[in-house]
């Protein structure tokens, strides 16, 4: 890897080599439970008194700005807050922190902060600090965002907890965010909307109905790269049925016409998680509530190997494989 490239921030095989790279160049402090970047989970939990606290940054570049379904400021504070609820933390706080290109115009920047307050306000986490930064025309694409956030953790949830028999669920259809984009990037008239949005009430629902026990949002790389974190970091094969998958036809339409895999590309409003057997279906049953299109799409099987197992429509059997890249930078 002599330089850096747009598919080593892209959610597969070679932005993990490149966090692998930054993990070993740096001082890892262990931290509690066994969940932060020496784990590579969505967010480190520490002690403070006896709290356990949970702690995420993420930073966002979006191309273009405004999407259907969402925008820059409501990717940034759902992306955030998604990250804590997968570990099963309830948000407190976020920071802003907002890069901005000079000669933005500044109704551009006031649409932005609009949305930022009112995702914040929708969720019940405010923001408490930020900071901001403008930088010479030409050195910056309009504008970056990145948030913080810290969360109160009751029920510590990991991504590497999957068990043998576990039902392997999602929250509702994926591939919606990154398709959705690129449509309105390359000018199709869709219905389809981005999923951009918080899952913290899903999960909320989910974990009083039942034992959770593994979770993670599909972002970057989509179902794919989600699925094979998973199940390699529980050390467990997972075994998907295709059928079960929920994908809108819009976005297999989309994802036919340039190419792409809707299991592949980014999600920004739906969670995966394992629940035990004798749970699964109540909890199914809870989380439709919040979207009727959730799905039990596979279990968690005995066999070691870290791999995904599809099972296709006509009965034949493959290999999900994580991507090693993806096409199309700057969805989140």
């Amino acid at each position: 890897m002599d330089k850096i490239k747009l598919s080593h921030g892209a959610g597969g095989e070679k932005m993990q080599k490149l966090i692998s790279l930054i993990t070993s160049s740096i001082e890892l402090k262990k931290t509690i439970g066994g969940s932060g970047l020496d784990k590579l989970e969505d967010a480190g939990i520490v002690k403070i008194g006896n709290k356990k606290i949970a702690m995420t940054t993420d930073s966002y570049t979006v191309n273009p700005l405004f999407f259907p379904g969402g925008d820059i400021g409501t990717l940034s504070v759902y992306g955030t807050i998604n990250d804590l609820a997968v570990m099963g933390a309830k948000p407190v706080a976020l920071s802003l922190s907002l890069i901005v290109e000079e000669g933005l115009a500044i109704d551009v920047f006031k649409r932005v902060m609009k949305s930022i307050n009112k995702a914040s306000k929708s969720v019940n986490t405010p923001i408490i600090t930020g900071d901001s930064k403008v930088v010479e025309r030409g050195s910056l694409d309009k504008m970056v965002a990145n948030t913080a956030g810290i969360g109160l953790v009751n029920n510590l949830i990991t991504n590497y907890g999957a068990k043998p028999g576990d039902k392997i669920l999602v929250s509702g259809p994926v591939g919606e965010h990154g398709l959705a984009l690129l449509a309105e990037r390359f000018g199709f008239k869709t219905k389809l909307k981005s999923d951009c949005g918080p899952v913290l009430k899903t999960i909320e629902k989910a974990m009083s109905a039942g034992r959770v026990t593994a979770m993670k949002d599909p972002t970057r790389g989509g179902l794919a790269t989600c699925l094979n974190e998973l199940a390699q970091k529980s050390k467990r094969t997972f075994f998907v049925r295709e059928e079960d998958i929920p994908i809108r036809k819009e976005a297999n339409s989309i994802g036919e016409v340039l190419g792409i895999d809707p299991l592949q590309t980014a999600c920004e409003g739906r969670v995966v998680m394992c629940v035990r057997p004798k749970d699964a279906d109540n909890v199914l049953e809870t989380i439709k509530e919040e979207n009727k299109r959730a799905s039990i799409i596979g279990e968690v099987g005995k066999k070691t190997e870290g791999r995904v197992v599809v099972e296709t429509k006509i009965g034949g059997k493959r290999f999900m494989e994580m991507p090693i890249g993806e096409l199309y930078p700057r969805i989140c």
